[in-house]
């Protein structure tokens, strides 16, 4: 069984954006698959535009570059513009929509909005956004395991921020419910 994933993960400094990718691509190693993560930061990291780039295939990777991605996940408006078009056909596009106001008029992929910051406000910690967005693609893709990714999520966080382990998990369990109940989803 031969399987690619091309995964472009982008949005502001600050939002986890890399730990989000860092995580996938842990969690790939961990069930024995073939990974990549490219990181590219804008002018500045906190505040600026950043993105990064997971790969995670069966076989060898060619190029840990993607131009064509099977998954964008986009946590800005300048984030949605620039990936959005980037997304095959058949592709699955999620959108935090606490934070991005426009609209796909794309009919070929799937997209998945979710609330995600204003939901992370409500489980208590408005940093743990990202983390319902990677349940969503988890519950949707099912390319990667819950059990990868929390262990994973050891190694992202440092020792002394272990205590959030608890509340990370909530929010995958969040975004991993949201689409099983296909709220706020449409394709």
């Amino acid at each position: 069984m031969t399987m690619l994933e091309e995964i472009i993960i982008a949005g502001f400094g600050g939002q986890g954006v890399m730990s989000m990718g860092q995580l996938l691509a842990y969690a790939g190693m961990f069930e024995d698959k073939h990974v990549s993560w490219l990181p590219s930061y804008g002018p500045e990291q906190r505040g600026g535009t950043a993105n990064c780039a997971v790969v995670i295939s069966h076989d060898l990777i060619g190029s840990p570059l993607v131009s064509r991605a099977s998954t964008a996940m986009v946590l800005n408006n300048p984030s949605f513009e620039k990936f959005e078009p980037m997304v095959k056909a058949g592709g699955l596009l999620i959108v935090d929509t606490s934070l991005v106001t426009l609209d796909s008029t794309r009919d070929d992929i799937t997209i998945i909005k979710i609330n995600a910051t204003e939901l992370a406000i409500e489980l208590g910690n408005k940093r743990i956004a990202n983390m319902i967005l990677i349940g969503a693609f988890l519950e949707q893709s099912k390319i990667l395991g819950m059990e990868s990714i929390m262990e994973s999520l050891k190694k992202v966080l440092s020792p002394e921020k272990h205590h959030l382990l608890e509340v990370n998990h909530k929010a995958l369990l969040k975004g991993t419910v949201l689409v099983q109940k296909q709220v706020g989803f449409t394709g």
